[in-house]
């Protein structure tokens, strides 16, 4: 009688429970949803990719036309190279079933599928190459799915996949080696570069690597060697072929955005000494400060580190394959804390925080290898288990050293650490006797061991609520949709509170935030220009002006309502703008807790506009004298007609601080180190119109500012000269700004005070607002519509940033665009009315669906062709 499934796979299914059962236990005792109060979220998890898969799920369920384009990424961006970079793994589609507040619930499913599946992979490669069976399969596939590098980097769920797919990858490897099919090596790699081209770079390293081992072990005639290499570099090539589809459009991104920060110049120095790495060597060696930058998270439990060294000794593979193995393992750890290996990885990129991020590589290979060692029986020499507690022993004496300077490892889980290795050792020595129920303590021991390692370092990680994830979610899916009731067309909505900087991905409006790695520098230089928080990889529009507000087309502006004094007391919509200037904007609709202001002064996405902009370039670091000049410009001003006016102070006064005639560019210094020092600005405006604050990025670490007693709300990461609204039709009253010091010394970079000249700011807006873009049509990647120019010498101004992917025709005619302020762009045209239609098509990609279908033709003819007669 055939055995039923489970008598056959029982093995294979353990592999897959075991870990979800661990961590799940773990993810529930800590309360997480959908099993309490807590949520999975926590650091770029809870700031960027769980934005990033309600976009998914917005786009997938109902404008696809966002997956090459979206106006919610910043100013607006492409989104396929994004999505290459975050969203292509097939298991994101599990989060189509679970609402937009409940994604947290959807991810923490995900994320212990993934585990489950990393252990269901390794444990079947083991078991299909007859190399581990039975329950001895669990203790390998437990370790590699819990392994130190899944641990630190779970809430990284786009690199994830990786772990499910390298041991697939390796099966692959494997066949072509033995000149059997090189199909599985072919699907699951080309799946893998698809899934995360990132992840797939480093694989495809390692396969090198693993190639050269995997040959060195056998005797081969050189010409079936050159058989076999050339089937590996044809199949890998193919690979990249059938990926085309996702790379080339990729590649194009990735060279306008995060390629920019390729490292050209390599030193040859260590990164940090690599003696530290025996950190991580000890059990739950991982905390907070490890994120940002620290040792390659390697741990795999003690049995399997001893299982991998063993191999050297006791294994029959030829020496020439012990010297492979060994230059494997040097060659990855040297990779840890080498620049230039380092760069080598990650793409010529240093990480920019999660150092290391292909060190799973070497997990894996230290399990592997413990795997082709731990064999039922296995006789081991006394004098080589007792050399392995000596060195334990001397590891556990530096890491006590070691301890005394890193904040992660404590004597306890030293001494617990090396307490696994002798119980590790004492197994090992065990082995031979084969006592009763010896397989089962060999892998709970290796269970237990990985398992402590999960939770203690996760311990060390703390989490978003679920609460104040679901309850602002809601709050911002609320408002975004009664404002598209409101208004169905095409606009910006600015806003004075922010749980993240892609608020705009989870609550599917369009605004001018964005957190990726995939941001173009050209957006960021011209946000941080104009006075906005801007940096590598993200921008924030949170200190606009009146002038920006309307250039940019921001109509709608969403505002806390008050709960408390200022609102200081609203947690569920934490402030990160102040600007008094909206308040006096018509009031559209209120919702619980948000009001909705209209800008009568926003401009369309594309207005006519003077083509003297084609000369405009950047001549001021001034924020407020930059947007007056873009705007004069393209309103068709003469650009001394400056919309702002530097005012000075009414009354500066000195508290425990140096005095000083001068205020911006002036170092002030404590005079008692031990009492409050403040700087005292006061002024008392003659007009209604608004006044800023300019603020250089050295105050926001060094000093706590108040406005009228009221702590000024601003975003708090920035690297360049911000503007922040002080005042606004306050005609007559007193304005005090108190500038407190946090440290001894303060320099007061940029501090400067301006007045804008409302007037002459609403005649130049009502002159751009006379030639509108009229919107027939629109998609995220396409926008349609007609013109009316009124004058001659004028462009197409669109506030769209420019680049290679749009395409643009006028009055049916193709039409090159041009780029104006270094960042936006514009369309030559003539007097008289015209129909524009802009679409957005990623470069390079009709090139990359050619070359896959061409490919993949290409690979259906060979298989085919190879394929033997059947025989009757």
């Amino acid at each position: 009688m055939k055995k039923s499934f489970f008598h056959r796979q029982w093995d294979l299914l353990l592999c897959f429970s075991i870990p979800i059962i661990i961590m799940g236990a773990y993810f529930a005792s800590r309360k997480m949803a959908p099993f309490g109060s807590s949520s999975i979220l926590t650091v770029d998890l809870g700031q960027q990719y769980v934005d990033f898969f309600a976009y998914l799920r917005t786009s997938l369920l109902h404008h696809p036309s966002g997956l090459l384009y979206s106006f919610s990424k910043g100013l607006g961006g492409e989104m396929w190279g994004t999505n290459a970079y975050y969203l292509l793994s097939p298991l994101n589609l599990i989060l189509l079933a679970f609402p937009k507040q409940w994604l947290t619930s959807g991810i923490l499913l995900l994320l212990l599928l993934k585990y489950g599946l990393a252990g269901l992979s390794f444990g079947w490669l083991l078991k299909r190459e007859r190399i581990q069976t039975g329950i001895r399969l669990i203790a390998f596939s437990t370790s590699y799915a819990l392994m130190g590098w899944m641990i630190a980097n779970q809430l990284n769920l786009l690199w994830l996949d990786v772990l499910t797919l390298l041991p697939l990858v390796i099966y692959g490897l494997i066949k072509i080696t033995r000149q059997e099919s090189w199909l599985p090596y072919l699907s699951w790699l080309t799946l893998l570069i698809i899934d995360n081209y990132y992840m797939a770079w480093m694989v495809c390293l390692f396969t090198i690597l693993f190639f050269i081992w995997q040959l060195s072990r056998v005797q081969l005639k050189k010409s079936r060697i050159g058989k076999i290499i050339a089937t590996y570099l044809l199949t890998s090539l193919a690979s990249v072929g059938l990926s085309a589809i996702i790379l080339l459009p990729t590649v194009s991104a990735l060279l306008g955005s995060k390629g920019t920060y390729t490292e050209t110049h390599i030193k040859w120095k260590f990164e940090y000494q690599p003696i530290k790495e025996l950190a991580k060597l000890v059990p739950g060696a991982f905390n907070f400060n490890q994120m940002p930058s620290g040792q390659a998270n390697i741990y795999v439990g003690m049995i399997i580190l001893c299982g991998a060294g063993l191999y050297f000794f006791v294994t029959q593979d030829r020496w020439p394959s012990k010297v492979i193995a060994g230059g494997i393992i040097v060659f990855l750890v040297a990779s840890f804390t080498l620049q230039p290996l380092d760069l080598l990885w990650h793409l010529g990129q240093f990480p920019v925080w999660y150092p290391a991020r292909f060190s799973f590589l070497l997990s894996f290979w230290l399990v592997w290898l413990a795997a082709l060692t731990l064999k039922p029986g296995q006789k081991i020499r006394p004098w080589i288990l007792l050399s392995f507690a000596v060195t334990a022993v001397i590891i556990t004496i530096i890491n006590l050293h070691l301890a005394k300077n890193l904040s992660y490892i404590k004597p306890l889980t030293i001494y617990l650490g090396l307490g696994f290795a002798i119980a590790a050792i004492i197994f090992l020595y065990l082995e031979p006797f084969r006592l009763p129920f010896f397989n089962f303590a060999f892998v709970c021991l290796a269970i237990f061991d990985v398992g402590y390692n999960a939770v203690s370092s996760l311990n060390n990680i703390s989490y978003v609520s679920q609460a104040q994830f679901a309850d602002y979610t809601l709050l911002l899916d609320q408002v975004s949709e009664q404002t598209k009731k409101h208004d169905a067309g095409f606009y910006r909505v600015a806003k004075d509170f922010m749980r993240t900087k892609d608020d705009s991905f989870q609550g599917d409006f369009f605004t001018g935030d964005n957190f990726s790695s995939t941001m173009e520098p050209d957006v960021s230089k011209f946000v941080q220009a104009i006075g906005q928080p801007g940096g590598d990889g993200f921008i924030t529009y949170s200190n606009g002006t009146p002038v920006t507000d309307s250039l940019l087309g921001f109509k709608y502006f969403w505002l806390a309502r008050h709960q408390g004094k200022d609102n200081q007391n609203n947690q569920v919509l934490p402030l990160t703008a102040s600007r008094p200037d909206w308040r006096r904007q018509k009031t559209v609709f209120q919702t619980k807790q948000i009001t909705v202001k209209q800008n009568k002064w926003a401009l369309p996405i594309a207005f006519g506009a003077s083509d003297q902009a084609k000369k405009l370039k950047l001549l001021t670091l001034d924020p407020l004298a930059y947007q007056s000049q873009l705007y004069q410009t393209l309103a068709g001003k003469k650009t001394d007609q400056n919309l702002f006016t530097v005012q000075n102070f009414d009354h500066v006064e000195f508290v425990n601080l140096s005095t000083s005639e001068q205020i911006t560019g002036v170092t002030v210094k404590r005079q008692q180190l031990l009492a409050p020092a403040q700087l005292i600005l006061t002024i008392k405006p003659q007009t209604n119109d608004p006044y800023y604050l300019t603020l250089g990025a050295a105050l926001k670490d060094t000093a706590n500012i108040t406005i009228n007693g009221n702590p000024l709300n601003q975003y708090a990461t920035y690297q360049n000269t911000i503007v922040t609204t002080v005042a606004d039709h306050e005609k007559g009253k007193t304005v005090k700004i108190t500038i407190s010091l946090k440290k001894a010394s303060l320099w007061l970079q940029n501090v400067s005070l301006y007045r804008l000249n409302s007037k002459a700011f609403e005649a130049s807006a009502k002159q751009l607002q006379s030639e509108p873009l009229k919107i027939t049509n629109w998609y995220q990647n396409q926008i349609k519509g007609t013109i009316h120019l009124k004058r001659s010498h004028q462009l197409i101004m669109t506030t769209i940033p420019y680049a290679k992917g749009w395409h643009v025709k006028l009055d049916g005619q193709k039409i090159t665009p041009i780029k104006i302020a270094g960042t936006l762009m514009a369309i030559p045209a003539t007097k008289g009315t015209h129909q524009l239609t802009m679409t957005y098509w990623p470069p390079l990609f009709n090139l990359g669906i050619m070359i896959s279908l061409l490919t993949l033709v290409g690979v259906i003819l060979v298989y085919l062709g190879q394929r033997k007669p059947n025989r009757h």
